[in-house]
């Protein structure tokens, strides 16, 4: 038991690798954020592709559905090598200008845009008929239907679920140090190397979990207020 509490809650490494760690769990987290803007706009795209009604949008439809089943299909650390080892050798622009931390954003966008768009789909599909039946009756266009009175009610429904993929977005970070990215896993990585020692693992691990908690947490909260205002309206 000595031994183990030695390798992996050595506090003073802790301490010691905890500036290091704390620099690269910085990177995490911006990185977290600007790949969620991207992928919820992305996913939005994906979904209403999606969604289009007629034959001639048939070739849109199937793209966007042929995408959403091949990336749910790939794990994310995979998708991760390609686009930060073979996009650059490709040659061409941009990725090939592209800086590691770009291609980590880019990567994330691919993967996790996949599963947002699912989540937008079934809030869009959410939204009784009759709402768009009374808003076409009203004179509204399709498109104007989609943007003021479908959307913001699918966006309000599917928030806890997409806090809940943003959750996993925010773990997934850690994988991008395999193309290089020096985010807190890396960082760590390095520590650990130095010393032989797993305690900066632990210290990032605590890291992530002051994050991680809070927001299950308030997904929990909306999820319950949400169920409240169901029965509150049934």
């Amino acid at each position: 038991m000595d031994r183990i509490l030695a390798q992996f809650f050595d506090w003073e490494l802790i301490a010691e690798s905890l500036p290091g760690v704390l620099r690269g769990f910085r990177t995490n987290l911006t990185l977290m954020v600007v790949a969620e803007l991207c992928v919820l706009v992305w996913a939005l795209v994906l979904a209403l592709l999606r969604g289009l009604p007629g034959r001639a949008a048939a070739p849109l439809r199937w793209f966007a559905i042929g995408y959403i089943d091949f990336f749910r299909g790939l794990p994310a650390l995979v998708v991760i090598y390609l686009v930060g080892f073979g996009l650059p050798q490709t040659g061409v622009a941009p990725f090939s200008e592209m800086s590691l931390y770009q291609l980590a954003v880019v990567a994330l966008t691919l993967v996790y845009g996949a599963y947002v768009a699912e989540v937008y789909r079934a809030g869009i599909e959410s939204v009784h008929w009759s709402q768009t039946a009374a808003s076409r009756s009203l004179g509204l266009s399709s498109t104007k239907t989609m943007r003021f009175v479908v959307l913001p009610q699918a966006v309000r429904r599917v928030i806890p679920p997409l806090l809940n993929d943003f959750i996993g977005l925010q773990k997934d970070t850690a994988l991008v140090g395999i193309i290089g990215v020096a985010e807190g896993f890396r960082r760590a990585q390095i520590f650990a190397g130095s010393r032989f020692n797993a305690s900066s693992y632990v210290g990032l691990a605590l890291c992530f979990v002051v994050i991680t908690i809070p927001l299950a947490r308030f997904t929990d909260y909306l999820i319950r207020r949400d169920q409240q205002r169901t029965l509150a309206a049934g």
